[in-house]
């Protein structure tokens, strides 16, 4: 009792410490000026334009949030991305307007080409089976046209075997040697993403992405993948969702020597949200609960959209 009598001595003994430093802010940036676009299903987070974006990311360095990962957001769509790799691409042209102005901020992009394909898919199809070798081909383009224009470390999300080598081969070979690889190494195919896909407009017009993405049930298969995935050369691997795979997460920071992040992903996001609305729970309470227990289970790294009201509460 005497260890448990107040906050402070709480705070003391605590085994698990969530900080800010642990924190990653994902963000949405489309074209135009001005904007900032609800987005339905996903309270509180918007579509924003690049400089409106800047105006979050000076909040982000307030709060010494240290690092953010970019999305774009794409009415240019066809049959292969082509835009995602574009040296007119929303991703590419915000990149450099942050870099310019936050220099010291970690710029982490999403590598895929669901946003920007027709067909909503992450691989590039041949009939019904998807082409690997195109597929990687694209993937490291998108890669390479992100650091060219100063992104600190790129995360491939397609989950396409081979992708980490394809990336790390094609980044050195241009001279990116330094900018490292997030790698979305064990992203389960889950019922969690909704709100993301509404965001990107990139549900799969056709099938699932159950071909490539991860069965939930699965276990071994998913640390196969974070094996393999090391072995190529990523930095840092990625078990995404978060909340419902605390056991993989935990599982991989045991067996693993590299740095884990753990993406508290859209849905997640949006239960904890809509239960708040309702007072169904306390707000600051369980979002807390929820990102302290995905700090306990050995992720290194958080992915959340609760980012900026972490770092508030943090500091006070």
């Amino acid at each position: 009792m005497l260890l448990r009598k107040n906050e402070t001595i709480r705070k003391m003994i605590s085994e698990t410490q969530l900080k800010v430093e642990n924190l990653i802010m994902p963000f949405f940036v489309t074209e135009g000026i001005n904007i900032k676009k609800p987005i339905k299903c996903f309270p509180k987070i918007f579509h924003l334009s690049i400089d409106n974006l800047l105006k979050e990311i000076e909040e982000i360095d307030k709060l010494n949030i240290p690092a953010i990962l970019i999305f774009g957001v794409s009415g240019k769509k066809d049959k292969i991305g082509s835009y995602s790799w574009s040296k007119s691409g929303i991703v590419q042209k915000a990149v450099k307007e942050i870099k310019l102005r936050f220099p010291e901020i970690i710029l982490i992009t999403d590598v895929c080409l669901c946003g920007y394909k027709s067909d909503g898919h992450c691989g590039i199809f041949n009939g019904s089976e998807i082409d690997i070798n195109l597929t990687l081909k694209y993937l490291s383009k998108i890669a390479l046209s992100h650091s060219d224009y100063g992104a600190d470390f790129v995360a491939p999300s397609a989950m396409m075997a081979g992708q980490v080598k394809a990336i790390r081969n094609v980044l050195n070979k241009n001279g990116f040697n330094n900018v490292g690889i997030l790698d979305y190494s064990a992203k389960f195919a889950s019922n969690f993403y909704g709100p993301f896909r509404e965001s990107l407009n990139s549900n799969p017009k056709f099938g699932d992405r159950k071909m490539y993405q991860l069965d939930y049930s699965n276990t071994n298969a998913a640390l196969k993948r974070m094996e393999e995935s090391i072995k190529e050369g990523a930095d840092i691997i990625m078990i995404k969702p978060a909340l419902a795979y605390l056991d993989i997460i935990k599982i991989a920071k045991q067996k693993f020597n590299v740095p884990i992040a753990a993406y508290n992903v859209s849905g997640e996001y949006s239960m904890v949200k809509f239960g708040s609305e309702k007072h169904i729970f306390n707000e600051k309470n369980i979002i807390l609960e929820i990102l302290t227990a995905i700090k306990r289970a050995g992720a290194d790294l958080i992915i959340t959209y609760h980012a900026k009201d972490v770092a508030r509460w943090l500091k006070k």
